[in-house]
Formats: structure tokens, sequence, C-alpha cells
């Protein structure tokens, strides 16, 4: 468990790839998936991070088979719906009780914090703060304060315990629901690579809390009981 920035930053590209990878699909991702780029930039983090080999996966047959793999999977593959969701909301069991607004205003606010703000329709995707894609990047900009502190010999706890929080309070959850979402599915034709990534995030990313907190100690959540009244991360809760 290396106190490194070297560490903390391929941790960060754990999380940054796969964002990459959860992405509508484009002509570039099949183009690295066969030419074995993809996978040699995600290996380089993964085994810095566990110490084991990131298995490379048969690409799909062509973009078009890809796109329509993941059109399939996530976006509208069974009566209109997605087979599997990737936004954390369309899981009734992670909303904990809360309304969906509230859940998502909860999750903005971690965001907020540190100084992130929903992307405009000329940067991107619309808002949606509780879909994996934001929630990967979100961990990596973490993972990225947390080296730059190492770097200047600063206090990296901070962004520790807000990886902790985050991890144990909404990727860890929606990457085990989809896991289990994964799990039930029959004749997927999702891309191998992506299905290998939704197989190994999960165990992964619980590794990764279990380090945080032997590291910052346990996570408690603030609350003992669940209302609809958003939880403010506005109050230094990292510093």
């Amino acid at each position: 468990m290396a106190n490194t920035p070297q560490r903390a930053d391929a941790a960060g590209s754990i999380y940054r790839l796969a964002a990459v990878a959860f992405g509508h699909p484009l002509a570039e991702l099949q183009q690295a998936l066969v030419d074995g780029s993809f996978h040699a930039a995600f290996n380089q983090p993964w085994h810095q991070v566990t110490g084991r080999e990131w298995p490379r996966c048969e690409p799909s047959a062509d973009f078009a088979a890809l796109e329509a793999g993941y059109i399939d999977a996530f976006v509208h593959g069974r009566r209109g719906k997605p087979r599997i969701s990737l936004l954390a909301g369309e899981y009734e069991h992670l909303l904990g009780g809360q309304t969906r607004p509230v859940f998502m205003l909860n999750i903005q606010a971690f965001y907020r914090h540190f100084g992130l703000h929903a992307a405009t329709k000329d940067e991107g995707r619309a808002e949606e703060p509780d879909h994996v894609i934001d929630m990967l990047e979100f961990m990596a900009v973490l993972c990225h304060l947390e080296a730059r502190a190492l770097e200047r010999d600063a206090d990296p706890s901070p962004y520790r315990r807000a990886q902790r929080d985050f991890l144990q309070r909404y990727l860890v959850p929606l990457l085990n629901a989809i896991h289990h979402d994964l799990a039930r599915q029959k004749a997927l034709a999702l891309d191998a690579t992506l299905i290998r990534m939704l197989e190994d995030l999960p165990e992964w990313t619980r590794q990764q809390l279990a380090e945080l907190e032997a590291r910052v100690g346990p996570y408690a959540d603030a609350s003992a009981s669940v209302s609809n009244r958003p939880r403010s991360v506005a109050q230094n809760l990292w510093n």
C-alpha cells in the first residue's frame, strides 16, 4: 500500500480510463481496443496498483458492433429501457429512502465542494451527476488532488476522506448494482472489455475503500436516520 503520488495517479488513471470506456462509443475507442492501445493504457496503472496484469479481451468485430452492444446494454435494449442502468438513481435501493432529486443534490454537493460543475450543452453530456461516468471522473479528480498534495508534502487526508466517503456512499454501491444486473443478462452483445471492466471494478473499488479506511479511519455516516433533507458537504467535512 505505497504512499506515493505515483500510486495515487495510477488509481486516478484507472478511474479516468473506466469513465472513457463507459461513454457512448466512438470509432477511436474501437480502434484502441483493436490495436491494444486501450489495454496497454489501462493495464499499466492496474498493474501498478494491484500487482496483477489486466487480461486483454477480444474486441468487438467492428465499430457498429461495439456501438450496437453498448446501446442494447445501456440505452434501450429491452422494451425501450436499458438492460443495465449506469444511473444510480435508477436503482431504488440505492436511494436509501430519499427522493431522487435529493439524492442527486447530495451527489452534486460533493462535486461543488471541490469546485466542479455540471457540463453545459456545449461541453458534452447533459447533467447526470448520478451517472457512473461522472462518479468515476470525480474519483479521478480526488486522486489527482491527493497526488499533488503528496508531491508538495502536504496532508493528503482531506482528499482521502472524500474518496472514502464517496466510494462508500455512492460509487461502490452503484458498481455493485451494475454488476448484479450484468450477472442476470443472457446473450448480452456488450464488448468483452466493458464486461470485464464491470466484473473487476466492484472488487477493486472495495479494496480501495478498505485501504482508505486503513489510512484515514472507517466511514461513519453523519446521519443516524435517512431524511429528505440534503446532507450538506459544504461544512468542510474533509478539512
